[in-house]
């Protein structure tokens, strides 16, 4: 099975205790192509760096990961973006941003869009974030839905997380256009209660449920004691919870490696239930860690079975 992970990778700067800064690499769905990858599942990841030390680094480090990198575009004299992580006591973190003018917001407008869409069309499974959808502007994001309609028409599929970032969207009116024209895309929906209320106010559960039946769907939401998903499949409703965290360090990138941990057992054949049981032990070991990428020795065993499916089963499957 061919796996596509499309978005944006930047620089980042994690503040220390202290004072410093710590530099690593980083983006929602990098961050779920990299988990993919040290799971087993083949994947690419869909993007454009510069022509500079640090988008060399990083595509040296997606090749050790076993990302592939046959779809990264290399625009001459550009550079990737830049965001600082700060966070609380709690493990919360926010985001600071500098991306305006990252090679990555031009992968469908810029000369080789279309060689880009060509192969993108012909994956098995594209993976796709509500930030994927904030880089590209209208004409970008036009080029992207045609892409994915292509993909789908010949029976790929397209899974969507919503991930919404306000900061990315300055009109609220066209993010929430981008997102609904996505949702109706996707054959696979991530969604967080938190996002939804964001960026669609009380009736955002509807906006996702709307797509039940015809799409699987997990919307995820905060617990008593932990988070849980919601996992719809065709006539199915259940409520799958987390496992308490033994701590809690760094919040960041639970949502991408859960999706990571789904998308994994599902591709293995697993039920959707157990998929987020798995994907649950996987954000639960990420957010005992800081950063966004855990060490390979803390990732935790994931019972996938024995082989991976050519897609994803059908909604009333």
């Amino acid at each position: 099975m061919r796996v596509a992970c499309i978005g944006e990778c930047m620089v980042e700067l994690s503040e220390q205790s202290g004072g410093g800064l710590a530099r690593g690499f980083g983006g929602d769905t990098l961050n779920t192509a990299l988990y993919l990858a040290r799971l087993g599942v083949a994947v690419d990841y869909v993007t454009a760096l510069g022509d500079d030390v640090w988008s060399d680094e990083m595509a040296a480090a997606w090749g050790h990961e076993g990302i592939g990198l046959g779809q990264v575009r290399r625009l001459p004299g550009r550079m990737p973006g830049l965001y600082i992580i700060r966070t609380d006591a709690a493990g919360e973190r926010s985001f600071h941003y500098w991306r305006d003018q990252a090679a990555a917001r031009d992968l469908f407008t810029e000369p080789g869009a279309a060689e880009t869409r060509a192969a993108l069309a012909a994956y098995d499974l594209v993976y796709l974030s509500g930030i994927s959808l904030s880089l590209y502007g209208e004409a970008g994001r036009a080029a992207l839905s045609e892409t994915l309609a292509a993909l789908r028409e010949r029976g790929g599929q397209v899974a969507f997380d919503t991930n919404y970032r306000p900061r990315g969207w300055p009109v609220r009116e066209v993010a929430q256009a981008a997102f609904r024209a996505a949702l109706a895309q996707a054959d696979l929906i991530f969604a967080s209660v938190e996002d939804l209320d964001w960026l669609f106010g009380a009736a955002g559960e509807d906006e996702v449920l709307h797509h039940r039946g015809r799409a699987e769907i997990v919307l995820k939401t905060s617990g008593e004691s932990g988070p849980v998903a919601r996992v719809l499949h065709g006539p199915s409703d259940r409520v799958v919870p987390a496992e308490p965290a033994t701590r809690v360090v760094d919040t960041t990138a639970a949502g991408d490696s859960f999706a990571a941990g789904y998308l994994a057992a599902r591709i293995a054949g697993l039920a959707p239930e157990t998929a987020a049981a798995q994907a649950h032990r996987l954000a639960g070991a990420v957010i005992g860690h800081r950063g966004a990428v855990i060490p390979r020795a803390a990732m935790p065993a994931l019972d996938l079975g024995s082989g991976l499916l050519s897609g994803l089963p059908a909604p009333d499957a």
